[in-house]
């Protein structure tokens, strides 16, 4: 039943305002038509209606192709499968876009995250163990390998590495840790099978890292493994423990040797210098005889020629000056008694002081 301000008599509450809301019968209607008309204009929007189940179904679709957006992270990369297969791309950093589920998918996994790997013993994470335990084991059918002198060595090391792309790592092998560690333990056991054990005890550490690293990435890549190789870690080189014993006494053997050769060469670099300066100093002597004899035999030989020269130029004078030579080199420096044989036929009987002369000669 309405009431309306005109008809007074009708209200149940009287004339006069005995309404329980308080006010007047006037506000009362203003309220019932905005209450009318809020209920026509509500019923209009019905969700069973066709139009408003078109605005429903774009919603959706926008909100289904807004959800193929996707951001791979700095060290992420992204994989995209369409249907589940992977479309052989990957994506950088950044925000991209993708169908959206079910049609398309995005895998982001993280790619600079050093992995490693143990060959010839396990760790306390390997085990399972907390990582604060010092928990080992050691694996001997991965560590004992034949060296390149037909000995065997304990060869213990570490591969580290990390993935250089994501899409080949996931879809191009099965299993990529078995792969790696399969193929390190095979590069490495040729590379030590090529080497002697002493090379391996002592200085081939670097060399046998780079090698088998070099190899084995050499290798992953021909399978398009997706994996860089980062490094090659010789964590031991050991002989057996069944022959450690042995091996240290060869050890002791050749550092004996080593000190004795060391000894002999130092005695070596002593007594060559010395020997080498004597036969110098002998050489030098024999060079300056030699010099001394050469000169005065020239000396000698220049001198005759010249008396034989001054003997061709004045035979006469060269006679007497050699004849007066002669003699004073046989009689100088002796008693001499002279003679004269003239005599005049005297017979007179020369006195020779022979006894006089012979003391004198004897003082």
């Amino acid at each position: 039943m309405n009431w309306n301000k005109n008809n007074n008599d009708n209200n149940p509450w009287g004339p006069g305002g005995n309404n329980p809301w308080g006010g007047n019968n006037s506000n009362n209607m203003d309220f019932e038509d905005s209450f009318k008309k809020a209920k026509e204009r509500f019923g209009k929007f019905r969700v069973g209606g066709p139009r408003n189940i078109s605005i429903l179904i774009l919603l959706a679709i926008l909100v289904w192709l807004a959800s193929g957006f996707y951001r791979v992270e700095p060290d992420e990369q992204g994989i995209e499968l369409l249907f589940g297969k992977w479309n052989g791309s990957t994506t950088n950093p950044g925000l991209h876009y993708f169908f959206p589920t079910p049609i398309g998918k995005t895998i982001t996994p993280k790619v600079e995250e050093i992995r490693k790997i143990n060959i010839g013993f396990r760790t306390a994470s390997d085990l399972g163990y907390s990582a604060a335990s010092n928990a080992e084991r050691d694996v001997d059918r991965e560590s004992l390998m034949l060296t390149g002198d037909q000995n065997i060595a304990d060869v213990r090391f570490t591969v580290l590495y990390k993935i250089k792309d994501a899409g080949n790592f996931l879809f191009k092998l099965r299993n990529p840790e078995t792969t790696v560690k399969d193929m390190s333990e095979s590069v490495m056991r040729e590379v030590v099978g090529q080497r002697d054990l002493q090379f391996l005890l002592t200085e081939g550490r670097q060399e046998v890292e780079q090698v088998v690293r070099n190899q084995l990435q050499d290798i992953l890549d021909s399978y398009e493994s997706g994996i860089l190789v980062q490094s090659i870690q010789l964590q031991s080189v050991d002989p057996p423990d069944q022959v450690i014993d042995a091996f240290d006494e060869v050890q002791r053997a050749r550092q004996d040797k080593e000190r004795l050769v060391n000894e002999a060469n130092t005695y070596l670099n002593k007594i060559v210098p010395n020997a080498r300066g004597e036969a110098a100093k002998l050489v030098e002597s024999a060079r300056a005889y030699k010099e001394q004899v050469v000169k005065q035999a020239e000396g000698v030989a220049q001198n005759f020629v010249d008396v034989y020269n001054s003997y061709k130029g004045a035979e006469d004078v060269t006679k007497r000056r050699i004849y007066l030579e002669t003699l004073r080199e046989v009689l100088e420096g002796k008693n001499k008694i002279i003679l004269d044989d003239s005599g005049n036929g005297q017979g007179v009987v020369p006195y020779l002081p022979l006894n006089e002369l012979k003391n004198r000669n004897t003082n």
